[in-house]
């Protein structure tokens, strides 16, 4: 039975909820345009009745609102939010009702709380209001007009609205361009249009609450803008192909902001990051740069080294001698990425599957975090079936065609970007070296005390605010509840009085780690509440957790609070933090039915800050006792 057979018996048995888990798998097995053609079976799912049934899987729920009809985005968004693992909901608002929806805090858009809210703007939005006959300026006009109701709704949605909003440019359509029949004003209708989705794409760095999508680029390839005949008859102002493009990039925004980015660009090399077998053809035989296939390559090295600048590990998983892969990446004249652009450089003959592993264990990830590329069918096989969390792409048949098919599904999209971001490479070779101290160490006690770990709890500062929500939208296994804030969110809990906000920064003798962790807190009645405890895997083990646990407890207790209270809540990931509490005094205070775990810490005995390492904290690590 085919992967679209299976799926199609699922949903005729009344199975498809209950057995939501295999969905991903089954999309992943299937051409696109069995993909596609799924999806519209997808929309039919009872979206809670799946959640229920399969809660391990992260469950999202998106509302579309704009001025057209857009069954096809919804379609095309659920698809891909299911190929990703998610239990999508996607909901469609009534048809160009958005500025109504969006103004109204009280509206059914604001009551349902969905985590992203989608706005679809396109032409008519614009050349509805436009008069006949037109000329630029009158065009210019109702742009203007138009944005200051845009900014008016991310005013409020900002103020009022859960997660986060999303607009788009808006596209000029040829058939209204050409309408202006004189080259000089065709120019000045292109600067006024092109003035405004600037205007537009601005209020994602004036409103943190709002990412505005750049139509542009999908424009690029086939998809049209609209369809003359269903824009007419139906209502769809925006064709099938360029909702179905959007959909895609929704859904990168989607993984972006729930933590399931990934992390990890795992690379082939004969034939993948460069042309021809090294064994066999020698460091200066391969294909880099300039000859044959050479400029290729060279292209695909500059995308990867890109990805690099911005956060993405890069590693080599190849069957190659090391020794000889060290030798090309250190002396070849024309390669992009060299040694020190990598994470880890696992060359040898195990099977890609093992040293994909062993990979996963050295960088203290998930495999899950991990996408591996590989021009070689059998080696991406193999590695589909041993560890299917892994997403493989194969780079087959012409490398100029590598960077489209690595960028397609952008992986490795991200919420924003932060200097630990453009640091992580550094970061975490400097673990390899300290790896090789506790190899050389004694014992664990030892590694610790030689480690000379300096610890810094305070108060989030502003410039800390963006790596603070990107930890809480990045950190899957020490993260106590797996929260996802946005900046404005943790800008706002920073603000408040009755909270705080902490930033935990680490050092050693080996360098700097950055800011490495956060806690949040709020003041409760008759208590200090930990709302979240998060610490990046490269610390781990290290004390760290113990150390700004007790500074914690002991200000709550210096503060006057008779107890502290914190929740932890499983997931598939944070299983490991599940007796943290417990460990450091609290004790079980209750069990509700959503699976969380209560804690109580009653202040009479604190932890002590482990000898091994040193803690600087700030005065005001957390805030008053309210008064009745």
């Amino acid at each position: 039975m085919s992967a679209r057979e299976r799926l199609r018996s699922l949903h005729k048995d009344g199975l498809l909820e209950t057995h939501y888990h295999e969905v991903a798998g089954l999309l992943a097995e299937m051409a696109p345009e069995d993909a596609a053609r799924s999806a519209r079976l997808l929309t039919k799912v009872n979206a809670p009745a799946a959640r229920a049934a399969n809660p391990a899987l992260p469950a999202v729920t998106v509302a579309l609102t704009g001025g057209g009809l857009l069954e096809a985005l919804r379609t095309a968004l659920t698809g891909r939010l299911a190929r990703h693992g998610y239990v999508p909901e996607v909901t469609l608002g009534d048809f160009g009702t958005y500025a109504f929806d969006l103004d109204d805090p009280g509206s059914p858009l604001y009551a349902a709380r969905p985590h992203v809210t989608v706005c679809v703007l396109d032409p008519t939005t614009v050349f509805d209001e436009v008069p006949i006959p037109f000329t630029p300026e009158d065009v210019g006009g109702v742009l203007q007009e138009k944005l200051a109701l845009w900014r008016r709704l991310a005013e409020r949605f900002t103020a009022h609205g859960d997660g986060v909003l999303v607009f788009n440019t808006v596209p000029l359509p040829r058939v209204e361009h050409a309408q202006i029949l004189d080259y000089p004003g065709r120019a000045r209708l292109g600067a006024l249009w092109r003035e405004a989705n600037a205007a537009l794409l601005r209020l994602g760095e004036e409103f943190p609450k709002v990412v505005v999508l750049d139509l542009d680029p999908l424009l690029t390839g086939p998809e049209h803008l609209t369809d003359p005949r269903f824009a007419v008859y139906a209502g769809a102002h925006l064709s099938d192909a360029l909702q179905t493009a959007y959909a895609h990039e929704l859904a990168h925004l989607v993984r972006a902001r729930t933590g399931r980015a990934k992390k990890v660009l795992a690379l082939d090399l004969d034939e993948t990051l460069w042309g021809g077998v090294l064994g066999d053809d020698g460091v200066d035989g391969i294909e880099v740069a300039h000859t044959g296939r050479g400029p290729a390559f060279h292209r695909f090295q500059g995308v990867v080294r890109q990805l690099q600048a911005q956060g993405v590990l890069l590693a080599v998983v190849s069957k190659n001698d090391q020794e000889t892969v060290l030798a090309a990446l250190r002396d070849h004249p024309d390669l992009r990425v060299r040694e020190e652009h990598f994470a880890a450089v696992l060359a040898a003959w195990h099977p890609k599957p093992e040293s994909l592993r062993t990979l996963a264990k050295a960088l203290n990830l998930g495999a899950d975090a991990i996408v591996f590329a590989d021009d070689n069918a059998s080696e991406c096989a193999a590695v589909a079936a041993e560890i299917p969390e892994t997403t493989v792409l194969h780079l087959s048949g012409d490398p100029a065609l590598h960077t489209e098919t690595l960028l397609a599904e952008g992986w490795f999209t991200a919420a924003s970007l932060t200097d630990e971001d453009r640091a992580r490479t550094r970061l975490y070779r400097e673990e390899t070296v300290r790896s090789k101290f506790l190899d050389a160490a004694g014992s664990a006690a030892d590694f610790l005390v030689g480690l000379e770990v300096a610890v810094t709890l305070a108060p989030a500062a502003p410039a800390e605010i963006a790596r603070l929500a990107q930890l809480t939208l990045r950190t899957n296994q020490f993260n106590l509840t797996t929260e996802r804030l946005a900046e404005a969110d943790v800008a706002a809990r920073a603000a408040d009085p009755r909270a705080r906000v902490l930033a935990v920064t680490t050092a050693d003798r080996f360098g700097g780690n950055g800011i490495v962790g956060a806690v949040f807190l709020r003041a409760e009645p008759d208590a200090l509440r930990v709302e979240n405890v998060l610490l990046s895997c490269r610390v781990f083990a290290r004390g760290i957790e113990q150390a700004v646990l007790a500074t914690v407890l002991a200000a709550a207790r210096d503060a006057g609070f008779p107890e502290v209270r914190a929740d932890y809540r499983p997931t598939a990931k944070n299983a490991k933090v599940r007796d943290l509490y417990p460990h450091y005094g609290f004790a079980v205070a209750g069990t509700p039915p959503d699976g969380s775990v209560r804690h109580a810490h009653a202040l009479r005995e604190v932890p002590d800050v482990p000898g091994h390492l040193t803690l600087t904290a700030a005065p005001d690590l957390v805030p008053a006792p309210l008064t009745t």
